[in-house]
C-alpha cells in the first residue's frame, strides 16, 4: 500500500523480503530476498538506498543502530523505533515524559507477579515486552492462583530479549488511535481521531472520526501524539493507541511507528493517506492534507474465513455498492488472518457501517 504512492510521486522503491510471495514483494519491482535479522544482508540491502524505513517493527535494534554508524538515514531511527519494539522501554520513556500510562512494572518471577497484582488488584496484564501483535503475547490473569499456573510458563517462553511485563487491568469503554506523522524537519499532521473496535485482540473495525468524542478530548489525543512524536524523535507515521475509560480520560495501550492497520482508512478517506503522508516523510517532502473527504469512513478489516479465492467474490460486492473500496493484501487465506478490508464513506454513519459490514462478511463467506 506504501507502492502506490511511491509510483505516483517517482519515488524509488527497493525491497528486502522474506520470500517471494510476501504481500509486497508480488507487486514491487527491486525485491531482495533476505533476512530482516541477518546485519550482512541487510547492509548489503541498504546498500544504495537514500533513506530505509520499515513496515514492521522487528528489524532488531542492533542491526539499525548498525546501518545509522554507516551513514544510512534510518526512518523513523532505532532510537525512537525501539520504544514500539519494547513495551518495558515504552512505559518507561513515556511515565517519563508524563504520558497517561497504566501502572506497570517488569517483574521477573512469579512472586513479583503475585505481589503487583496485590497492590493493584486482580485481574492484571501480564505482557511480553517484545514480539507480540494482534493479541499475541499479552495475557489477563485473573488471581494469583492463575498466576502460578499461567506466569512460569510464560516467563519460559518469552522471545530473545524479551522481559515480562505486568499492566493494571484498564476498565476501559472503548478503544481510540491517533494517528499523526511526523518528517525529519520537525513539521507533523494529525489525523483524525478513530474508534477501533477489537474482537480476540484483533482490530476488526475503525470508524472515523470516533463518535461522540468531544471537540477538546480529540484535541487533546491529537495533541498527546504529536507531543510523543516530537519527544521520541519519530519520522513517519506514529500511531498511539488509546484505552479510553468512562470518565473520557485516556491512557497509552501501545505504540506503532509505521503505517497502521486503523490508519486504512486514510486511503480513500483523507485528502492524503497515511501511506503517502510516511513516504513523504521519509523523503522529507512537505506532508499532505490529513483532513477527511467525508463526514464519516468506516473500515472493515477482511479476515482469513471460507471464502479463498477472494476476487471472485468482487461481483457481488461491487455490484451492490459502487462506492465501496476493498483492498487485497496478496495473503494466502488463514482462518482469522488480516487478507484485506474495505472503506465505506458517506454522510450517515449507520448506514455507512452497513456497507461495509456487509461487504466485509460477504468477502468471509459470513453471508452468502
Amino acid at each position: 500500500m506504501m507502492y502506490a504512492p511511491s509510483i505516483a510521486m517517482g519515488i524509488t522503491v527497493r525491497l528486502l523480503a522474506t520470500a517471494p510471495d510476501e504481500s509486497a514483494a508480488q507487486i514491487v519491482h527491486d525485491v531482495v530476498i533476505g533476512a530482516h535479522t541477518d546485519l550482512d544482508a541487510v547492509r548489503e540491502f541498504a546498500a544504495g538506498c537514500d533513506a530505509i524505513t520499515f513496515d514492521h517493527e522487528h528489524v532488531p535494534t542492533a542491526i539499525l543502530e548498525q546501518l545509522e554508524a554507516d551513514g544510512v538515514a534510518v526512518r523513523p531511527g532505532p532510537a525512537a523505533l525501539v520504544h514500539a519494539q519494547d513495551k518495558a522501554v515504552m512505559r518507561e520513556r513515556l511515565s517519563a515524559l508524563g504520558a497517561p500510562c497504566p501502572a506497570h512494572r517488569v517483574v521477573d518471577d512469579l512472586e513479583a507477579m503475585i505481589n503487583f497484582g496485590a497492590e493493584q488488584g486482580w485481574p492484571v496484564i501480564g505482557k511480553a515486552s517484545r514480539g507480540g501483535y494482534d493479541g499475541k503475547g499479552v495475557w489477563k490473569i485473573d488471581s494469583a492462583e492463575h498466576a502460578a499456573e499461567l506466569v512460569p510458563k510464560i516467563i519460559d517462553g518469552l522471545p530473545e530479549g524479551a522481559v515480562l511485563l505486568a499492566e493494571e487491568f484498564v476498565d476501559f469503554t472503548r478503544e481510540l488511535s491517533a494517528l499523526v506523522v511526523r518528517s525529519p524537519s520537525g513539521q507533523a499532521v494529525a489525523y483524525p481521531i478513530s474508534e477501533s473496535i477489537q474482537r480476540d485482540g484483533v482490530c476488526v473495525e475503525t470508524i472515523t472520526p470516533a463518535p461522540n468524542l468531544t471537540a477538546d478530548n480529540a484535541v487533546a489525543a491529537q495533541q498527546l501524539a504529536l507531543g510523543l512524536a516530537h519527544d521520541l524523535g519519530v519520522v513517519g507515521v506514529l500511531a498511539v493507541e488509546l484505552m479510553e475509560r468512562a470518565d473520557g480520560t485516556v491512557v497509552v495501550n501501545e505504540l506503532a511507528m509505521r503505517p497502521h492497520n486503523t490508519g486504512h482508512w486514510t486511503i480513500d478517506g483523507a485528502h492524503t493517506s497515511q501511506f503517502e503522508n510516511h513516504l513523504r516523510a521519509v523523503v522529507d517532502l512537505p506532508l499532505g492534507d490529513p483532513t477527511p473527504r467525508a463526514k464519516w469512513t468506516v473500515m472493515s478489516n477482511v479476515l482469513g474465513g471460507t471464502v479463498a479465492d477472494l476476487p471472485s467474490a468482487l461481483l457481488h460486492s461491487f455490484a451492490r455498492d459502487r462506492r465501496l473500496r476493498v483492498e487485497f493484501y496478496g495473503k494466502q487465506v488463514r482462518p482469522g488472518r488480516k487478507v484485506g478490508h474495505v472503506n465505506a464513506f458517506g454522510d450517515d454513519l449507520e448506514l455507512v457501517r452497513r456497507r461495509a459490514h456487509h461487504a466485509a462478511d460477504y468477502l468471509m463467506g459470513r453471508i452468502s
